[in-house]
């Protein structure tokens, strides 16, 4: 007679005083479960009311007469609903005195949108070759590009700026030759931002590339596609996001910079940022012209962060979680 198998029973979660619906929670909360929750909600919807209120109490003056502007609040708006343009045709364009502020909103578009593009499509590049290319001191190379980081940026700001305006010379040797072009377009204000923000893009995108299914690139090499092509059919579309938020990112940041835009903007190209700070000081007292030269200069970057909102969004979530 053959003995029968004896099967051990596993201790169920109701044999040893467990809840089993709450078996599958972990155990710690995470910061986006907690702002989910009810409270959380509560506490999201207070910070934003109050980030929002001032601000569209600065927008609403911004449409109101001097007169009412400085003898009424902005919320008797309800009650008083006279609102006007006039503030706004006056800080744009610079007849009868007025700021002349559309040609500096240009400038911040020539300023921004080519440091924007070159800025991230160098970044890209170099986080593809970190990422997917194999050549000798790659690693140590990345080191070095991420160390500039932590490199004050007040420290490079004088060195480059010699460096584009007088060239660099060893003695009666040129090494780096000043082009009179340069000095003469917006070219400084380019190579500033791109040399400033450089290390910040290549570190974000390389996070982002070198995540990539690493199936999808073997595939593509044995099918016998370059590095440019695998680069440019196969890693840039799968990085829209990344490259979406980094270009945001650079997009504020460079449109709100006024420490680079002081050191190598000349007066006829400096942008509205710099030229903001030139209003403030001879319109002090001019609170309905302040405000609408600030929601002039706001207007641009969040039209920009709402437009890619969603690429934002996925581009800070890719790679949160890994299968």
């Amino acid at each position: 007679m053959s003995a029968m198998p004896i099967t051990e029973m596993a201790p169920t979660a109701a044999g040893l005083g467990l809840d089993p619906k709450k078996m599958t929670e972990p155990v710690g909360r995470s910061v986006a479960a907690a702002l989910g929750s009810k409270s959380g909600r509560w506490v999201v919807y207070a910070i934003a009311f109050l980030w929002t209120v001032p601000t569209f109490g600065v927008l609403v003056s911004s449409f109101r007469a001097e007169k009412a502007v400085k003898t009424t609040g902005w919320w008797n708006v309800v009650t008083n609903p006279s609102l006007t343009l006039h503030n706004y045709t006056y800080v744009l364009n610079s007849k009868n005195g007025g700021d002349g502020l559309f040609k500096f909103v240009m400038n911040s578009f020539k300023i921004t949108i080519p440091s924007v593009i070159i800025s991230v499509g160098i970044a890209a590049i170099a986080a593809y070759a970190f990422s997917w290319m194999d050549f000798k001191g790659r690693d140590w190379l990345y080191v070095a590009t991420t160390t500039l980081l932590i490199v004050p940026l007040q420290m490079c700001l004088i060195p480059l700026s010699r460096l584009v305006y007088q060239g660099a010379h060893i003695g009666s040797v040129t090494i780096f030759p000043a082009f009179d072009f340069i000095k003469t377009s917006y070219a400084p204000l380019w190579i500033a931002h791109t040399c400033f923000g450089l290390p910040f893009c290549i570190f974000l995108l390389r996070n982002f590339m070198s995540g990539l299914p690493k199936e999808v690139i073997e595939s593509a090499r044995v099918d016998g596609a370059g590095h440019l092509t695998t680069f440019r059919k196969l890693v840039l579309p799968l990085s829209v996001p990344a490259l979406a938020s980094l270009g945001i990112y650079q997009f504020v940041y460079i449109w709100n910079d006024y420490l680079v835009a002081s050191i190598f903007a000349s007066t006829d190209k400096a942008p509205i940022v710099q030229q903001l700070v030139q209003i403030s000081g001879s319109r002090g007292q001019s609170w309905h012209l302040l405000t609408a030269a600030a929601f002039i200069s706001m207007f641009f970057p969040l039209i920009v962060f709402f437009s890619l909102q969603k690429y934002f969004v996925r581009g800070l979530l890719a790679g949160a979680v890994k299968g």
